[in-house]
């Protein structure tokens, strides 16, 4: 190997190294462009009408403003109130459990474990752990500032890529050799594209397992269906863990009302995300961005390991978006050109 292999050797691994060191920033500029493609495809929706794009930003950003306002409205103030509720009887909860533990120490374990020293021992033995409980509620108050920052950071980078992409978009082509520039301008395209496509996709879902959720829940007169409706949807778009958030405020209101509500309640939210795993995802998915099952779930492990929670929030988008690129530089540039020849026998 000359010398000037070696050298572009050895750049490429610090290359590979410095985007490592800083890919949480990378993957955080990767959700702001995430967030400037789908805004943008309302954006283009208004640009047809012949508006410019200035003022279809502003109204894009408007109709998001004038949602967020209606979510709250609709969401925060019934739950504040049915949350105080559930404070209220907490105590007389904490008392029926405290009364089957009494029960259950005088009546089995006195009887059957003569020796057993009462739930009084096992209490203090939990106390340490109380104690790593508060050190682990700084970290975690510690870790959502970050969090807040970082969203903040995003929402930013969001509304300046929104507001003039071109000149973003144009600094990283450069990055590229110039015959290969024009090329890398078409992939983007792409991606653009695949991501709206994506982005549809995702709103389908959410609408489905939003309409479910609320029909479900008004059929078993669960109050705030339509809170715990909206919620549901805007949960599955987390995938794995959306859907399991998105049962327990549900569940915990139906238990004010009847305790069997609870388990009915558990149930729908079961069948909804069978239905929504098996068949609505693979068909919407399939025909939006060509993505398999097992891609998909493969992807959602692997970014989550390496990404961790912001990870598994972007897998699907980054799963997209790194198909495309290998479909048009690995597949169609490099493996559909690659044309081998065999050696000619020498003339002897």
């Amino acid at each position: 190997m000359n010398l000037g292999r070696s050298i572009g050797l050895l750049a490429l691994i610090l290359a590979l190294y410095i985007l490592w060191q800083i890919h949480q920033v990378l993957l955080l500029l990767f959700t702001a462009v995430v967030l400037a493609t789908a805004l943008n495809q309302l954006v283009q929706q208004f640009q047809r009408l012949g508006i410019g794009r200035g003022w279809s930003v502003f109204l894009s950003l408007d109709i998001l403003f004038v949602i967020f306002i209606i979510f709250l409205w609709l969401v925060v103030p019934p739950f504040v109130e049915q949350f105080q509720e559930l404070v209220s009887l907490l105590p007389r909860g904490l008392q029926v459990v405290q009364n089957a533990i009494n029960w259950l120490e005088d009546r089995l374990l006195g009887t059957t474990f003569p020796n057993f020293t009462g739930i009084e021992n096992i209490i203090q033995q939990i106390q340490p752990l109380a104690t790593q409980v508060v050190e682990r509620s700084v970290g975690l108050f510690s870790t959502s500032i970050t969090a807040v920052l970082q969203l903040v950071l995003v929402l930013v980078i969001t509304l300046m890529l929104l507001v003039n992409p071109q000149p973003y978009r144009q600094l990283f082509i450069q990055l590229f050799p110039s015959f290969y520039r024009q090329r890398v301008n078409e992939i983007l395209s792409r991606c653009e594209t695949a991501l709206g496509s994506w982005t549809v996709g995702a709103l389908m879902e959410m609408v489905f397992v939003g309409a479910l959720s609320g029909i479900g829940l008004w059929i078993l007169q669960v109050p705030l269906a339509l809170a715990h409706a909206i919620l549901a949807g805007l949960f599955n778009f987390i995938p794995n863990i959306g859907p399991t958030l998105s049962v327990v405020l549900p569940m915990a209101i139906a238990l004010l009302d009847a305790p069997w509500k609870a388990g009915a309640v558990l149930l729908l939210y079961i069948v909804i995300q069978q239905v929504e795993s098996y068949w609505l995802t693979p068909t919407i998915m399939a025909k939006q961005v060509s993505l398999l099952p097992a891609i998909t779930l493969t992807s959602q492990i692997v970014f989550t390991s390496f990404f961790g929670a912001l990870g598994l929030l972007m897998a699907l988008p980054l799963t997209v978006v790194a198909k495309t690129w290998l479909e048009e530089v690995l597949i169609k540039d490099i493996l559909d050109k690659w044309n081998y020849r065999q050696p000619q026998p020498d003339n002897q």
